[in-house]
């Protein structure tokens, strides 16, 4: 785990001022220490190793392995305290694979920082905190996978997020998946075949006879799958076969926030779409055909970037937890507050798509 440099100016408080946000992913583990005053944070620290999982969920021992020095490190360099007033730990799988940590995590956060305040979220509910804050609206956060978010801040609305083999449909992997299809089919002559795409193929993996078994073994085919978008968005231009793959996951993402935005077909309102995560960086090839696809199933919506990522989204509602203003609503997986030196709310439902 290292430790980067303060993100800006704001100012360590005493003991038990002290915010901390956690934001465990695919790519590892993100920690921000902050204070109750400041929505800036004294510090970060990130490390590269992902904490792991097995057959029993999230491995709990890991993630606090990694957790403990380097919320420590970040205390000593900001004040000397060693209390943390309030917590929100975010986690990639905490909706499915979430058990230990729900069950390991308050003891043990309080006994090694004295934390009396803790929620666990899930990722998107991290996203959806950092991209929207806490006013009524939706979030879709793409990149490997893809998941949409949306609350009237009475329960929450969800839509895909299923994995690459049920759904994640216009994410990475699924453009991957779908731009090797193409690639394969211009070798064999089959009809919907790319040769631009068949040419990066065999420019990134090899020849394409071979591509099964560099694939297959693999435990991370849904992360390799998704290496291939960037190389569908750079034939779209000139391909209409990657043209049209990307406006297929452009109707996609658009269905999946029209599921989950809480004034969806209302008259007199819109609602607020923000779109987080890796995958929007492939730019105008994507964005292009999905503003269309918003525009048409949701027209009065409004789509706006993301204005903070998962990290900040954590040190947000650990800052609403510690003054007892969280207004997002709680839910035994997607947002459970196990601690809680405040009366809280009763938890909120959640709705799948469709429902």
């Amino acid at each position: 785990m290292t430790t980067a440099s303060p993100d800006g100016p704001g100012r360590p408080g005493p003991a038990g001022e002290y915010v901390l946000g956690v934001d465990s992913g695919g790519s590892g583990l993100r920690v921000a220490l902050g204070t109750v005053g400041s929505d800036v944070p004294l510090g970060t620290a990130a490390g590269a190793e992902p904490v792991r999982t097995g057959p029993s969920g999230i491995d709990a021992a890991h993630l606090l392995e990694q957790l403990l020095p380097a919320v420590r490190e970040l205390l000593a360099r900001h004040g000397g305290g060693s209390r943390v007033a309030a917590a929100a730990i975010g986690a990639a799988g905490m909706g499915t694979l979430g058990d230990r940590l729900r069950a390991e995590l308050p003891a043990a956060l309080t006994d090694a920082l004295g934390v009396r305040r803790l929620a666990l979220a899930a990722d998107a509910v991290t996203a959806y905190a950092g991209a929207v804050g806490q006013r009524p609206g939706a979030v879709v956060a793409a990149g490997t996978g893809l998941i949409a978010l949306g609350t009237d801040l009475t329960r929450w609305r969800r839509a895909d997020g299923w994995g690459h083999l049920l759904g994640d449909s216009g994410g990475g992997a699924w453009i991957g998946r779908a731009g090797l299809d193409a690639a394969m089919r211009a070798h064999d002559g089959r009809r919907g075949g790319s040769r631009a795409l068949l040419g990066r193929l065999e420019a990134v993996f090899g020849p394409a006879p071979g591509l099964p078994g560099l694939l297959y073994p693999r435990t991370d085919r849904p992360a390799v799958l998704a290496s291939f978008a960037p190389e569908v968005a750079g034939c779209a231009a000139h391909d209409p076969v990657a043209e049209g793959i990307l406006r297929d996951a452009a109707g996609h993402i658009a269905e999946a926030a029209a599921a989950v935005c809480p004034t969806a077909g209302a008259d007199d309102g819109g609602c607020e779409v923000a779109l987080t995560g890796g995958l929007f960086r492939m730019g105008e090839p994507l964005l292009v055909p999905l503003r269309e696809e918003l525009a048409r199933l949701l027209p009065h919506a409004r789509a706006v970037p993301g204005s903070g990522d998962p990290l900040i989204g954590s040190l947000r509602i650990a800052r609403a937890l510690a003054t007892g203003g969280l207004l997002l609503p709680r839910h035994p997986t997607l947002l459970s507050i196990p601690l809680s030196g405040l009366n809280q709310q009763a938890p909120a439902g959640v709705t799948e798509q469709g429902s």
